[in-house]
C-alpha cells in the first residue's frame, strides 16, 4: 500500500484523509514540523503533503517546508504543497531550489487534492513507459 503523510501546522482547509484512503494511500498525519521529520527519519512515504508557512523571523530559511523536503528528498517522495496566495512570492524562492511535485493555493476544493494526487499517479505511469 502506498504511504502518504500529511502535515497539518496551521490548517484551516478540510481534512483530505478520507480522500487519501479513498485513493488507495495508508495516511499518517503529523501536526508540527519536528514530528514530520522525526516520522520521515524512520518511514518512507510515496507522497508528502504539507504546508508552507512563511516564517518571516527564520534567518537561515522562509519557512518549514525546507527541513521536511530534506527528509523527502533523502526519500525520493513526491510533495505537495499547500501555501496562501500572498505568500506566494516566497514559495517562488523555494522554487528555484526545489522541484515540487504539485502546488494548492488555499482555499483548496477536494477535487483540487484528488487531481493533484492522480497528477502524481500519472506521472509515475508515464516514467515507467519511457
Amino acid at each position: 500500500m502506498k504511504k502518504l503523510l500529511s502535515v497539518i501546522e496551521l490548517g484551516g482547509y478540510e481534512d483530505f484523509s478520507s480522500l487519501y484512503q479513498e485513493l488507495g494511500y495508508e495516511v499518517t498525519q503529523e501536526i508540527t514540523t519536528r514530528k514530520a521529520i522525526s516520522r520521515l527519519r524512520r518511514t518512507s512515504y510515496d507522497v508528502v503533503v504539507a504546508e508552507f508557512n512563511y516564517q518571516h523571523t527564520f534567518r537561515d530559511r522562509l519557512s518549514n517546508l525546507e527541513s521536511i523536503i530534506a527528509g523527502i528528498q533523502k526519500q525520493n517522495a513526491k510533495c505537495i504543497v499547500i501555501y496562501e496566495k500572498e505568500f506566494e512570492n516566497h514559495l517562488a524562492t523555494l522554487r528555484q531550489q526545489f522541484d515540487f511535485n504539485a502546488e494548492l493555493s488555499l482555499p483548496i476544493a477536494r477535487e483540487d487534492m484528488r487531481l493533484a494526487l492522480q497528477g502524481l499517479e500519472g506521472r509515475e505511469a508515464s516514467a515507467a513507459v519511457e
